[in-house]
């Protein structure tokens, strides 16, 4: 099952990445641990600046813009193998 953590401290834009990172899962019907991180201390470990998207402990973005629905559903599918 994949682990995957959206960073951030509620912002809209982190509230975005979320809304698409469970769409992606359920459009694609792939299962996974999806973690909401807000504690900076945490986030901290991954990235410098929100939002950020970590799949099976791999950094796949940080900060702005917000990653397409279609490059989520690549990173997605790419640690899902």
């Amino acid at each position: 099952m994949l682990d995957i953590k959206v960073l951030g401290p509620g912002c809209p834009n982190c509230q975005e990445l979320e809304r698409r990172v469970k769409q992606v899962l359920t459009e694609l019907d792939i299962q996974a641990k999806v973690t909401k991180v807000s504690d900076f201390a945490k986030m901290s470990k991954y990235i410098m600046m929100t939002p950020g998207l970590v799949i099976n402990e791999k950094v796949k973005h940080e900060g702005k813009p917000l990653p397409r629905v279609e490059k989520i559903e690549e990173w997605i599918q790419e640690e899902n193998k």
